[in-house]
């Protein structure tokens, strides 16, 4: 399907943010947010909200740091390079982890508005999808937001479950829509234990969920533009992740 691309300034919680817009060139088409992982709004961002714009969405990637950040916050670092990836990690990680969840949320139901006032955009429901740190968020808005999701696509994300009184996995009772988690392999972030936990609590609260492993994949398969990029492992998560939209959708 053909597509076209913006990037343009959205409204926000408090101002505005600059995004990436992908969607079909013609019709209206049901709307999924895409949160990035740390590293941010960059050229491989819109390549996958591109890709998933084909399929028949409109996708939105917002810059989650604006507040403090307001531009595309990434530099020209060759991320294939170890040291040059894990120098830009240290410095986005930072940003990232400064916002709130309850800012991310308030900032989320002001883009479900703004897409759902666009005449490109039908449904009254949303899926997400997000990566790594996005990932982590992408969950706590499915159950920020409640029903205004109808399905979540978490890939290579880590601390959904902690002792924290607040650990995402003991809100999941929240989330009204269908679950979709893709763990790396090996991931310190999301040990067997952490698995195991998340859905008790998922299965608990009557989520319809499907959580597995990509064997051999590591932290952050889906990111082309970084050296921890696994080819197979993206293109699986693609192909799932466009059963779960079409099903949710």
């Amino acid at each position: 399907m053909e597509t076209r691309f913006d990037r343009l300034d959205v409204p926000a919680a408090e101002g505005s943010a600059v995004a990436y817009l992908a969607r079909p060139v013609t019709g209206a088409h049901p709307a999924v947010l895409l949160i990035p992982d740390v590293l941010g709004l960059r050229p491989q961002i819109r390549a996958m909200a591109e890709r998933v714009a084909s399929w028949g969405y409109v996708v939105l990637a917002p810059n989650l740091v604006y507040r403090e950040h307001p531009g595309v916050p990434l530099s020209d670092a060759d991320l294939t390079d170890p040291d040059a990836f894990a120098d830009a990690v240290t410095a986005l990680l930072e940003w990232t982890l400064a916002v709130s969840r309850e800012d991310t949320a308030a900032d989320a139901a002001v883009w479900l508005d703004w897409l759902a006032a666009q005449e490109f955009v039908t449904g009254d429901r949303v899926g997400l999808t997000g990566y790594c740190r996005g990932g982590f968020l992408a969950l706590w808005l499915a159950e920020a937001l409640g029903e205004r999701v109808a399905a979540v696509g978490v890939f290579h994300a880590g601390g959904l479950v902690s002792d924290d009184p607040h650990s995402l996995h003991r809100g999941v009772g929240a989330i009204r829509g269908e679950v979709l988690l893709r763990h790396a392999d090996h991931d310190p972030g999301m040990p067997p234990a952490a698995m195991a936990a998340l859905a008790t609590a998922l299965e608990g609260a009557g989520v319809r969920f499907d959580q597995a492993v990509y064997l051999d994949a590591p932290h952050g398969y889906t990111m082309a533009d970084t050296f921890r990029y696994d080819e197979d492992a993206a293109e699986l998560h693609f192909e799932e992740l466009r059963e779960l939209l079409d099903r949710a959708l």
